[in-house]
């Protein structure tokens, strides 16, 4: 799927004896400075949600590396759900949906991560009963029909769930949990192998297979919930969606708990904690452009087979 680029037009010059407001301005200025006034203007604050620093764990691990073992990863997946029949094609109503919510986010992500700009976003949708979905680093994102099919999610709702997978990859938090995990260990295999001097193929073949089975932290996922939820707002998408889609899945925890739940904990905290940070998005989702075309939820059939 394409990216989106900066479309900037050419900066505009004033011309010294420009007489405009923007130009007095500036003489004006530039005269206080000269006499040696010091002015001091407020920070602006930021708008929408805060969730502080990345961890500096992350740089203990190549990012390029890491995305790398993504794209390889996700190739292999493509390949099997290929063989299986079981990746939608492209003309499949439920894979417009998802490409084109994808598109409304993505621009929103650059700010969260400046690689953002340079990932060949990707989105599928795989055939499976699975309550799940993940968006790997470098922008690999991927649905299982399950998700769509059991919780009935509608646009608002899979745009918050999928403003939280990318959220983890712009967050790296895939790259934070092995950054940690080779600061533990010692890794002096592992930092060899970073470093060009042995056994670097195997370690990205390894890495890749990692990146289907790490778990996050309870941090990660309210970090992810927040950032996703903002991701969603800016894009047009109703931010309450986010309480709606963790009622639904709520309950679809009570049988046996989803794949999707495996590792993002459920519950009325959580809920309580979207809503805390509601007013903090809910201006930018006033202002934005909402989506032209509305998609109908999952439908029988939609789906590759699972």
């Amino acid at each position: 799927m394409n990216d989106f680029h900066d479309r900037s037009g050419p900066r505009l010059i004033h011309p010294m004896a420009c007489s405009c407001a923007l130009n007095s301005r500036r003489l004006f200025t530039g005269a206080l400075l000269a006499g040696g006034a010091v002015l001091a203007f407020p920070a602006l604050a930021r708008e929408g949600v805060d969730v502080g620093e990345r961890s500096t764990f992350s740089k203990l691990v190549s990012a390029e590396q890491i995305e790398q073992a993504a794209q390889q990863q996700y190739v292999q997946m493509e390949r099997q759900a290929v063989q299986q029949r079981a990746l939608a094609p492209a003309d499949n109503p439920q894979v417009i949906r998802l490409r084109a919510i994808a598109q409304r986010l993505i621009p929103y992500t650059y700010e969260w991560n400046p690689r953002a700009r340079q990932w060949k976003w990707e989105v599928n949708l795989f055939g499976s009963k699975q309550v799940n979905a993940f968006c790997m680093p470098g922008g690999k994102i991927a649905f299982f029909s399950g998700i769509l099919d059991q919780l009935k999610l509608t646009d608002d709702e899979v745009a918050m769930v999928m403003g939280h997978e990318m959220a983890h990859a712009l967050r790296e938090h895939a790259r934070e949990r092995m950054g940690k995990t080779m600061a533990t260990r010692g890794a002096i295999e592992i930092g060899s192998a970073l470093l060009g001097l042995g056994g670097g193929g195997r370690y990205i073949a390894d890495m890749g297979g990692q990146l289907l089975t790490l778990q996050f932290s309870r941090s990660d996922e309210s970090e992810a919930d927040l950032v996703g939820m903002e991701l969603a707002a800016r894009a047009g998408y109703d931010p309450r969606a986010g309480v709606t889609l963790w009622k639904k899945m709520a309950t679809a925890a009570k049988g046996a708990p989803p794949q999707f739940l495996s590792t993002h904990p459920s519950g009325p905290t959580r809920i309580k904690d979207i809503e805390t940070n509601l007013p903090k998005v809910e201006p930018l989702y006033a202002r934005a452009g909402k989506p032209e075309r509305r998609f109908e939820p999952f439908k029988a059939g939609d789906g590759p087979k699972s």
